[in-house]
């Protein structure tokens, strides 16, 4: 499976660049809006330090605009423009799911619907540069640097306990009980085992 290629890219180098690139995304977030709110801001969904937004964001612009590599004005429109999209989507599929958007640039000018702003698409263009021209150069050299097998086995830990605490905050985001859920599973497992056995 870890050597499964993707977009010319092995499935280990893209979940271990994901992982890394969700948790540099929550560093990031976290100092700047706990320099924002004067305290110490967690900024993930969950409890961890992770932020799969930016893991997706950086894999998928990465992936999606590296053929631009060094025509850096493409780059930033190119960069810009699906990030911002990205960033809409996810908003409108936060709305839908949860009834609420973890982030507001209504107080931004040139806003839409709070979701997406200029200053937003202006950084992400610049986002773009830094991920294809500088950063994911540098975070898969970092990955190389250590065994395939070592590797295999941290990102495999990682991706269990970054899942879990994103499966436990949506259940709770979405106010769904757990021991209820599991309750009925296991009634409807006895069920249809007495009435197939």
């Amino acid at each position: 499976m870890w050597t499964k290629q993707v977009f010319g890219t092995d499935l280990y180098h893209i979940i271990a660049s994901f992982l890394i690139y969700s948790m540099i995304g929550w560093l990031v977030e976290s100092i700047y809006m706990s320099i924002c709110n004067k305290k110490v801001t967690n900024r993930g969904f969950a409890k961890g330090p992770f932020c799969p937004i930016y893991g997706f964001g950086g894999v998928l612009g990465y992936l999606i605009l590296h053929p631009l590599q060094g025509r850096y004005i493409d780059l930033y429109i190119a960069g810009a423009a699906i990030a911002t999209l990205f960033e809409f989507l996810v908003g409108k599929l936060m709305l839908a799911l949860f009834g609420e958007v973890w982030w507001d640039y209504n107080d931004k000018p040139f806003n839409y619907k709070g979701l997406v702003c200029l200053e937003s698409t202006i950084a992400w263009g610049f986002y773009g540069i830094i991920i294809v021209m500088f950063l994911n150069g540098r975070i898969m050299r970092f990955i190389d640097r250590y065994s395939y097998e070592s590797g295999v086995k941290v990102c495999t830990v990682a991706a269990i306990l970054a899942s879990f605490d994103i499966v436990f905050q949506l259940f709770r985001a979405l106010h769904w009980n757990v021991r209820k859920g599991y309750d009925k599973i296991k009634k409807k497992y006895e069920m249809f085992r007495a009435r197939w056995y």
